[in-house]
């Protein structure tokens, strides 16, 4: 059995500093890893040493395996956590971390395989029982238009690797299929370097919903729960929650989904964290859709409701030990919701908002949960995700935890930079959503309600600015007596957090 004594990061924001928490409950010594652009980042601050692994692009710095490694041999760590994205879902480097005697805390490449295309995960699963989407590999244009016909309009071209939306087209008219199989394997290639496309019968006003579940190394399984991920744009998360709305009165529903998820990871294996993906339809149908071999971003709100520390599991089972309690010990409780917090501008068609925080204020208080990257003076950079945080509540009733949600997002200031907190407050305001009335197209229908600015008048305007330059001299002026003495201020200079762990280059 492994001991693990040390584990590198090989990530960076909110899911580096989210892990390295874990592992410091768990006294294990962290290493953090960074790019030119993250040289100040916080999850650099928070680890006990850090390994400079290249320049700002990720693909000369975080997915670079070689540098990865290389960092793992100058801080002697035994394991590595991949946290999301980047490298997490790269079956080559599980198999270079094994040759070079460490650790990944993850599933077997061999899983990673299993579930990383999803026409092969498609066969896999039908051989294991699990219900998919009626649906066909595209093949040439006839073969298509032949195999949409006998799945019946509309259908839904999807890209075989890779996910977010990506090579995804939904085609209501036989008239469109020809041009939308030329534009789903084009940003399949681009994206993924992959053209295969299959096709699959459209679930008309779907709900995403995903199981979470544990496997260790022993046989053991169990999942905990769903979490509804339907509130989307263009196929990407923006809103989760758990338990899903419209599952509140059919939770045998939900053990089915559990039953059919545990299914699903035993027929490949899986060891680790992982989710299994369903759409739901309007009638309780549900179908298989992906399996996501790693930790999801979501995950905060599954450990809200089970009081289960997914990256502490992740660890446990990494080192060899067993889960150690079964499904009928995990119970949840109350109701969650995770927002994520984008520099982004939704009055501009959520166009990304780089820059400098000026001013953070995040919100705190019962139930309230914010996993973040970010603090005031932080530079979101235009080269990565613009995530600032993910925003979470819990309360005992979904109904309460709106409401705590809506003074949350309430509390929430960002300044310096635009972000997505109006589209959240205008989609907690929404009644359908207060309702749990939604699916995966709410966004979409509702967009020029949720995304409509309101400007402000002339007036209004004019004194805004008048306020912003005063106050920016002020801050100026008070920073000048710090600047020339040398001395730290909270507005400029060397970060304080400098000094709080050792940096490698």
């Amino acid at each position: 059995m492994p001991t693990i004594a040390k584990v590198l990061v090989a990530n960076r924001g909110e899911i580096a500093c989210r892990v390295i928490r874990s592992l410091k409950e768990m006294n294990i010594a962290s290493v953090a890893v960074y790019s030119d652009a993250d040289r100040e980042a916080l999850h650099v601050r928070m680890a006990d040493e850090a390994v400079y692994v290249g320049p700002t692009p990720s693909s000369e710095s975080y997915l670079v395996q070689e540098n990865i490694l290389a960092a793992v041999a100058a801080t002697g760590a035994d394991a590595i956590h991949p946290g999301y994205g980047f490298l997490s879902e790269n079956a080559s480097f599980v198999r270079a971390c094994t040759d070079a005697g460490v650790t990944f805390i993850g599933p077997s490449p061999e899983a990673m395989e299993a579930m990383g295309s999803k026409t092969a995960a498609r066969a896999k699963m039908i051989e294991a029982g699990v219900p998919v989407v009626p649906g066909a590999d595209a093949g040439d244009v006839e073969d298509l238009k032949k195999s949409a016909r006998e799945l019946g309009y509309p259908v839904m071209l999807k890209a075989s690797a890779g996910g977010g939306g990506k090579g995804m087209r939904l085609v209501e008219r036989e008239e469109d299929l020809a041009s939308s199989l030329e534009r789903a394997r084009s940003e399949a290639a681009k994206s993924f370097g992959d053209d295969t496309v299959y096709v699959e019968k459209a679930i008309i006003r779907p709900r995403h919903v995903e199981i979470q579940v544990l496997a260790d190394g022993h046989g053991n399984c169990v999942h905990l729960f769903e979490r509804d991920c339907s509130i989307q744009r263009r196929h990407q998360k923006v809103v989760e929650e758990t338990p899903s709305p419209a599952l509140r009165e059919r939770r045998d529903i939900v053990d089915e989904m559990g039953a059919v998820a545990v299914r699903a990871a035993k027929a490949v294996n899986y060891v680790g964290a992982g989710t299994v993906e369903f759409l739901l339809g309007e009638d309780g149908s549900f179908y298989f859709l992906e399996m996501n071999t790693r930790l999801q971003v979501e995950h905060p709100i599954t450990e809200l409701i089970t009081g289960i520390d997914l990256v502490r599991e992740q660890v446990r089972v990494a080192a060899g030990e067993e889960l150690g309690y079964a499904q009928s010990d995990i119970v949840a409780r109350g109701h969650a919701f995770e927002c994520r917090v984008y520099a982004e501008d939704p009055h501009m068609g959520f166009m990304p908002s780089p820059g400098k925080i000026a001013r953070l204020r995040q919100p705190s208080g019962p139930g309230i949960r914010d996993d973040s990257g970010a603090y005031e003076g932080a530079e979101i950079s235009p080269s990565y995700d613009p995530l600032i945080s993910k925003l979470c509540v819990w309360a005992p009733t979904r109904e309460l935890a709106v409401d705590r949600l809506r003074r949350a997002l309430g509390e929430y200031v960002v300044c310096g930079i635009k972000t997505n907190l109006p589209f959240h407050l205008a989609l907690v305001e929404n009644e359908a959503f207060q309702k749990g009335d939604y699916d995966t197209g709410f966004i979409a229908a509702n967009e020029d309600t949720l995304c409509k600015a309101t400007p402000l008048s002339g007036e209004d305007a004019k004194w805004l600015s008048i306020a912003a330059a005063v106050f920016q001299a002020k801050e100026e002026a008070a920073q000048l007596p710090a600047a020339r003495s040398g001395t730290a201020s909270s507005g400029g200079g060397r970060s304080p957090w400098w000094l709080g762990g050792t940096l490698r280059h």
